[in-house]
C-alpha cells in the first residue's frame, strides 16, 4: 500500500495470522482488500485503527481492520466476511 509518500508493507506474526484464519481468511485475501481499497475506504475508526470493506480477488466481500505500526508497516488486527446487510450496503454504495 502506498499512502502519503510512504510505501507500507504488511507485518504478520503468528497472532494475527491465526486470528484471521479463525474467521476463514488468509493473508493474501486481507492484503488484497487493503491494497485495492476504493473510496470511501479506508475509514478511520478510532484508537489508531482503520477499516476497509472490499472484495478479494475472487469477489468475497471482507472487512479488514488494521493499524499502522511505527516501522511503516500495516498490522492487520481483524478480518471477517461482511454480513448480508453490510454486503447490501457495500453494493449499493458502489453503484
Amino acid at each position: 500500500m502506498y499512502k502519503n509518500g510512504v510505501n507500507y508493507v504488511f507485518r504478520w506474526n503468528d497472532w494475527n495470522r491465526e486470528h484471521i484464519a479463525d474467521h476463514g481468511i488468509d493473508v493474501i485475501e486481507a492484503e488484497f482488500v487493503v491494497d485495492h481499497a476504493r473510496p470511501p475506504w479506508p475509514q478511520k475508526i478510532g484508537g489508531g485503527k482503520w477499516r476497509v470493506w472490499g472484495p478479494t480477488e475472487q469477489g468475497r466481500l471482507l472487512q479488514v481492520i488494521y493499524v499502522f505500526d511505527p516501522a511503516d508497516a500495516i498490522f492487520v488486527v481483524h478480518a471477517r466476511d461482511l454480513t448480508a446487510r453490510e454486503k447490501r450496503g457495500f453494493r449499493r454504495r458502489r453503484r
